[in-house]
């Protein structure tokens, strides 16, 4: 995974035979009280480590490009102006910042139904945001939010994913309920190894890589997120595996490793062991 080119809101890597274009929605503010303990109680103690920006946990929110220069497939899509907040959406000065035509874009694969991910489907005036759009990949748990309301033009392009999937060629959803009923990974493949982009599996990367059991208020079952976290962690320590996250620092792409006691923290602590990240690029934005 080589970068080859970034700018104020894209980063675009060279990943085998493939491209993948990290793209800046932007940012949110949430409060530490998000954050959840194994018993699912408020964290008592955030550690210092963790950085605060006016006394607020800063989640960068972003989505990805990946095509072969022929296919493409856009995961996640950001909020548009559902969020009413100045700092996202941004997806479309990101997509033109990196040469990216929205005219082009067939399949939209969405890891899951929260507003910073789906509602990017639909520009701010209303119109749909990609013209020549044929699938909407979304986990069969989650397919509801194209029921009624703001998403429903798009109801009948909807692939609902209940099993592991081939996208294309080269990308497969793969269910990992826990953060919603229907979160999906997109695993792409290349020549160069794998691309695991995990959606939600963790929201605050300088506190939930060392401790992974700690869980975020809006997972809707945290014992099965921090299951699917788990799982989809130790899978990122492989050889020739890359993490592109939506709320790891932008651009969000990175290595994972191993870290910690994994026979368990000498401070007592339930949480076992932890892991490392490291990023492939700069921060942008």
């Amino acid at each position: 995974m080589r970068l080859i080119s970034s700018g104020r809101h894209h980063a675009t890597f060279e990943f085998g035979d493939l491209r993948v274009v990290s793209l800046r929605d932007g940012y949110l503010d949430m409060p530490p009280a998000r954050l959840r303990d194994e018993d699912g109680r408020t964290l008592d103690v955030l550690p210092s480590s963790v950085p605060l920006a006016d006394g607020n946990l800063r989640l960068s929110v972003n989505a990805f490009f990946v095509t072969d220069g022929t296919r493409s497939v856009l995961i996640d899509t950001g909020a548009s102006d559902v969020w009413h907040e100045p700092t996202m959406g941004l997806l479309h000065d990101a997509l033109d910042e990196a040469g990216v035509d929205r005219a082009g874009i067939t399949d939209v694969a969405i890891t899951h139904r929260h507003a910073d991910h789906v509602n990017g489907l639909i520009a701010p005036d209303g119109s749909e945001a990609f013209g020549r759009l044929e699938r909407v990949w979304i986990g069969a748990g989650d397919a509801a939010v194209f029921a009624e309301g703001r998403l429903a033009p798009i109801r009948d392009r909807v692939v609902p994913v209940s099993e592991r999937v081939a996208v294309n060629d080269w990308t497969t959803a793969v269910p990992t309920p826990g953060h919603t009923p229907g979160h999906t990974v997109y695993e792409v493949r290349s020549g160069a190894g794998r691309l695991l982009v995990w959606g939600d599996t963790v929201h605050v990367p300088t506190l939930q890589f060392d401790r992974p059991n700690v869980a975020w208020e809006y997972d809707g079952d945290q014992p099965r997120a921090r299951t699917a976290r788990a799982a989809l962690l130790e899978q990122l320590t492989r050889p020739h595996h890359f993490v592109a996250g939506a709320h790891l620092d932008s651009p969000g792409i990175a290595r994972v490793t191993r870290s910690g006691d994994r026979d368990g923290d000498r401070d007592g602590s339930t949480d076992r062991g932890g892991y490392a990240l490291e990023y492939l690029a700069p921060p942008i934005g």
